[in-house]
């Protein structure tokens, strides 16, 4: 393109309609499952699939020793977030399946793996069962590594593991006191969560294989499997801790759930960054733009570049100026969406600070298309602000920046010929985060979904591991 020409432009509806509607994830998706299936039919097969939902859904694996509350939590989860509860007992239930024919003499039943693996997926594997639809949870199916590995060359692989963990001698404890209804297969325990209803407590059973020579024997068990089976679902896995109220327990589980995996589909980042003077935006955005090649920019300077170059918009930004009067925000949007739309930006993405500083704007650049992918507030507190701006000096002598505290000038003739600027003096400072705070409240809930607080009252380095973490996930979803 010639440099000397106008800067190509792109409507901003083109990354909206991809964003919204997940182009480049299905893209993703199609393209695994023809690798995985490996079907005749390339074109039919796509078509099929197309007709599904290709919207990815919670697949839910929890792992952890005998008496570690896998199926409680299995079934909270289930319960709350609408998915298909998979345990042994209800696939060989759901598949008409005689106990008698796999009890043994001593009375203990045990299923095969094939025939459990091979019940497992028929629920997940098929076109479209509930499973597949809503999403699934599973528990005290898969035991050992072959299983996983005959799981994933069928391309079935959990979006999430949990790992409960405890020791043994808790577990033991637990065990003794497990019963079982029978009737729902309901699990309770005579010391921890006995049942107030009469009616229940007479139903109540004896859970098989709870006595303590059997828990001695399943726990070896476990330990010998347990190292091969979560090492297949590293990234994935969040280990909890399970001696703890299973509401505790809950609480954080949900809280994993609610996070996704990167995902390696393309994407460009448009990111704002808000928070008061002093709260690190720009440094952030250099960091940012120069990790991610991110357009850096800033509502500021793109007013003052655009006056330099004489553009129509600069120019009548320019007669505001020198009469002291406010800019109107559609001509700070104009200038904005003018640079926001060129070639660089919609193809790199792009990351801005200083502005919308109010909720009328974030709605004009709302209605312009020019939507965020991520939106940080960098939070910190009014004293911290007052110590990195209020102490900041210029040589004027050699032009360069000092702080009092953390870059003091090394002579004192050069300290003697420090001067403040004006915009820095502390009632200017408190006055602009006070013009801040009074719009970060309607700010933050215009961004609700897009939008995360950070406390920025740390080393930068820290913050930005932090904002580049929140960048590369996905968002998390609210339960």
């Amino acid at each position: 393109m010639d440099a000397t020409k106008r800067p190509m432009s792109l409507p901003p509806d083109f990354a909206n309609y991809a964003e919204t509607h997940k182009l480049f994830d299905m893209f993703k998706f199609l393209q695994e499952q023809l690798l995985i299936k490996k079907p005749v039919n390339p074109l039919e097969f796509l078509s099929n699939m197309l007709k599904w939902e290709c919207n990815e859904v919670l697949r839910v694996l929890i792992i952890g020793p005998p008496a570690s509350g896998k199926s409680t939590m299995a079934k909270m989860i289930s319960d709350r977030l609408n998915l298909v509860y998979l345990s042994m007992e209800k696939l060989v239930n759901d598949a008409n399946i005689l106990e008698a024919d796999f009890t043994h003499a001593d009375g203990k039943t045990e299923y095969p793996e094939k025939l459990l693996l091979k019940l497992l997926l028929d629920q997940v594997d098929g076109s479209l069962t509930d499973s597949r639809l809503k999403g699934w949870v599973s528990e005290g199916v898969l035991k050992t590594k072959s299983s996983v590995l005959q799981l994933q060359h069928r391309g079935i692989y959990p979006s999430h593991c949990i790992l409960l963990e405890a020791p043994d001698t808790v577990l033991q404890e637990r065990a003794v006191g497990k019963r079982v209804d029978p009737r729902n297969g309901n699990i309770y325990h005579k010391t921890f969560d006995w049942p107030a209803n009469s009616e229940i407590q007479r139903h109540l059973e004896i859970v098989p294989g709870c006595s303590k020579s059997e828990m001695v024997k399943r726990l070896l068990e476990f330990h010998h499997n347990k190292e091969e089976l979560v090492n297949c679902f590293v990234p994935i896995t969040k280990k909890l801790n399970a001696d703890q109220p299973k509401a505790d327990i809950f609480s954080q589980a949900l809280s994993f759930l609610s996070t996704s995996p990167r995902s390696m589909a393309p994407h460009n980042p448009r990111v704002i960054l808000l928070g008061a003077i002093g709260s690190g935006r720009k440094t952030q955005a250099a960091m940012l733009a120069e990790k991610y090649q991110l357009i850096n920019i800033s509502c500021s300077q793109l007013i003052k570049e655009a006056i330099e170059r004489n553009t129509k918009q600069g120019l009548l930004v320019t007669t505001y100026i020198e009469r002291g009067i406010k800019i109107p925000d559609i001509m700070v949007l104009n200038i904005l969406k003018e640079r926001l739309t060129c070639l660089d930006c919609m193809t790199c993405g792009w990351v801005l600070h200083g502005y919308p500083q109010n909720l009328e704007q974030a709605e004009f650049l709302e209605k312009a298309g020019l939507f965020p992918t991520r939106v940080f507030f960098l939070d910190v507190p009014l004293d911290t602000i007052l110590e990195r701006i209020t102490e900041q000096r210029t040589d004027p002598q050699t032009g360069l920046q000092h702080h009092l505290h953390f870059n003091p000038p090394v002579t004192a003739e050069a300290k003697r010929r420090l001067r403040i600027n004006p915009k820095h003096n502390i009632d200017v400072v408190k006055e602009k985060v006070a013009d801040y705070r009074a719009y970060e409240e309607e700010l933050s809930n215009f961004y609700h979904k897009t939008g995360v607080h950070i406390n920025a009252n740390q080393d930068y380095h820290t913050v930005f591991e932090i904002v580049q973490a929140l960048l590369i996930s996905p968002v998390p979803k609210k339960f």
